[in-house]
């Protein structure tokens, strides 16, 4: 026999509830049930369909997923070039959705760095390298402190050595390779030590070993560096160095693949493992793989078993002799 709860019982509930830490409140960019909702000619394209995300502080992470799948989308909202329509975004404990313009500029100059995939995007073609990377510094401060001349440039020349690309600090985009004008892109977006560098397909313009020297960078940038990298990409290649890569479909997160380096038992080589997961978001929904779908004939309405330690999804088979 059961009994309604008490006014007492409403109101303990109300208090723990009230008393759990907030959703990610422990990561450094957190997306809860985000939405983001474009119009035009009148016609509402979903973009964000509800999207959870987390990302911990010191990750390399990747986000892949089809064209038209929200990843984009996403990350503009995360460089602060977009405002989601509804849900709930915070990087490095700022609230997207309550900025103001001026906190948002702020947001956009020390907060976050960003690498677009056209390397010409990146770069002022009329300054060199080492130029491109002091201005950031001017026009923003550094911790709210602008540096001196002097130290603009000390800061710059360590960036271009960090990335390789202390050659090129003479040198203005048109006298760069495409890999190099990338490496130096990399260097403005760490000018002012964010807490978060965005990288939008910065690999989608070069060839492969070119693309391999980029990620490099990159790499050496989280390590080196301990600055959070999250990096949209088509690349494979990429997304395969990575030790957690996140897939977008739909608008939602849909699956993660986890990376962890073992010992082989037998030959004592080293080897990294990989497992793919499903993501559940707070509505407790999931999306399958695709190719899961397919390979099991998938469609409309599953069937669940609850066992004692998981639960059995199983194709429908209620019309079936």
């Amino acid at each position: 026999m059961t009994t309604d709860p008490t006014l007492a019982d409403l109101a303990d509930r109300a208090s723990a509830a009230r008393d759990r830490p907030a959703y990610g409140h422990d990561a450094l960019i957190a997306c809860d049930r985000l939405v983001r909702i474009f119009t035009a000619d009148g016609v509402e394209v979903q973009a964000l369909q509800g999207l959870d995300l987390l990302v911990r502080e010191g990750e390399l992470m990747a986000l892949v997923g089809a064209s038209g799948s929200g990843k984009s989308t996403l990350m503009n909202i995360l460089a602060g070039l977009d405002t989601p329509t509804a849900g709930a975004a915070r990087v490095a404990g700022r609230d997207l959705l309550a900025l103001s313009a001026k906190d948002r500029l702020v947001y956009r100059r020390e907060v976050v760095g960003f690498v677009w995939q056209q390397t010409a995007r990146n770069l002022l073609p009329y300054l060199t390298a080492a130029q491109n990377v002091a201005l950031p510094m001017q026009l923003a401060g550094v911790r709210g402190r602008r540096p001196g001349r002097r130290a603009r440039a000390e800061h710059a020349r360590e960036l271009l050595e960090l990335l390789g690309v202390a050659d090129c600090r003479d040198r203005r985009p048109e006298q760069m390779s495409g890999g190099q004008q990338q490496r130096v892109a990399i260097a403005v977006a760490l000018a002012c030590g964010p807490a978060v560098l965005l990288a939008d397909e910065p690999t989608g313009e070069l060839d492969s070993h070119t693309a391999e020297q980029v990620f490099a960078a990159f790499r050496t940038v989280n390590e080196r560096l301990g600055t959070t990298v999250v990096i949209v990409t088509h690349d494979q290649a990429v997304a395969g160095q990575v030790r957690r890569t996140v897939a977008i479909r739909d608008g939602r997160t849909s699956t993660e693949v986890l990376r962890r380096s073992e010992v082989d038992a037998a030959t004592g080589h080293e080897r990294v493992v990989a497992r793919e997961y499903a993501m559940l978001d707070r509505a407790g929904r999931l999306q399958l793989p695709a190719d899961y779908l397919r390979a099991l004939d998938m469609r409309d309405r599953v069937a669940l078993e609850l066992e004692p330690d998981h639960i059995a999804v199983r194709p429908d088979d209620s019309e079936r002799d």
